[in-house]
């Protein structure tokens, strides 16, 4: 048997929501969460529940995979008598990511099942060039479907390739870097949780339901669209007052025109961020719950104002 390996949790920094009507996105590893395969017989220190109903759950997968196989669907050489196998013998994903908080809690899972059960696989060392990338993007594509009806892909990928990836269009995708040194020392980027998991499904139906107003549509490109992709290329470019003077604008376009994936409980909150330009709030994910995303040029300060509210603020990023 092949040595456990640790698959992060993934943060989508940019592009939720704006990614289905081909913005840019930003996807970075998360290694604050992560998890990896076990077996349930192995001396860990885990839930027993927890790794019973994830078995129960590989168990529904590899029905999905096998499916998936006979149908000719899959794109890759998945050895599912192995994956069989190991199911039988109290296989599970011994994981500490938040399951509905827009963290990657499947990306992860699904990484950690190709990384073990795809024969001739790409190699996630290595730095694999842009045709690798697309390619993996179309596996997890269709690996990771089980768990949301539809995927993209980029969650797995992301986790898979442990390194932050530059969604340019729907067929372009890259690694890239994010420079530290060239921003503010003092700036970082965080998570707040709202204290309750959402639901992904319900609110991308409603969104691509609104998709269909052509008035609606409009307004993402001419603004959604166009502040997310700027608040991409200045934060990677390392241009400080640019990206904030966006990511203003940005937040503000979110609380005014995505109400229904803001909790209501934090809509004071996210007002409060623009009104003092402490911190900035954005979706982590499709929002409904789970986590809100923070940007703040003092984190300090950000934080000092948050636990006012009596906030837990987890720290993602810092300059």
């Amino acid at each position: 048997m092949k040595k456990n390996q640790n698959f992060y949790a993934k943060i989508l920094l940019f592009g939720e929501y704006s990614i289905l009507c081909d913005s840019m996105g930003l996807t970075i590893p998360y290694g604050h969460f992560n998890g990896e395969l076990s077996f349930i017989n192995e001396d860990k220190y885990t839930d027993y529940d927890f790794a019973v109903n994830s078995n129960e759950l590989l168990r529904d997968y590899l029905s999905y995979i096998r499916e998936r196989a006979e149908s000719g669907e899959l794109k890759c050489d998945f050895d599912i008598d192995a994956f069989a196998r190991d199911v039988q013998n109290s296989l599970y994903f011994e994981s500490t990511i938040p399951q509905g908080y827009g963290v990657g809690s499947s990306g992860a899972l699904t990484a950690a099942l190709y990384d073990r059960y795809v024969r001739n696989k790409i190699p996630a060392e290595g730095n694999p060039d842009v045709h690798q990338i697309q390619q993996l993007k179309e596996i997890f594509a269709i690996l990771e479907s089980y768990f949301h009806g539809t995927s993209s892909g980029i969650d797995p990928l992301n986790c898979y390739l442990k390194h932050p990836l530059l969604i340019k269009n729907k067929s372009e995708i890259c690694t890239v870097g994010i420079p530290r040194h060239q921003h503010e020392k003092d700036g970082a980027i965080f998570l707040i949780n709202t204290g309750n998991p959402g639901k992904t499904g319900p609110l991308v139906n409603q969104f691509m339901e609104k998709c269909r107003q052509s008035d609606f549509l409009d307004l993402l490109k001419q603004e959604l669209i166009f502040f997310n992709d700027n608040c991409i290329k200045a934060l990677i470019k390392g241009e400080t007052r640019r990206f904030f003077s966006n990511l203003k604008l940005l937040s503000k376009f979110l609380l005014q025109h995505f109400k229904p994936m803001i909790p209501k409980t934090f809509e004071k909150v996210w007002q409060h961020g623009l009104d003092t330009g402490a911190y900035y709030l954005k979706l982590c994910g499709s929002g409904g719950g789970g986590f809100l995303l923070g940007f703040a040029e003092d984190f300090e300060r950000a934080k000092a104002i948050l636990q006012e509210y009596q906030l837990e603020v987890i720290p993602v990023y810092k300059s």
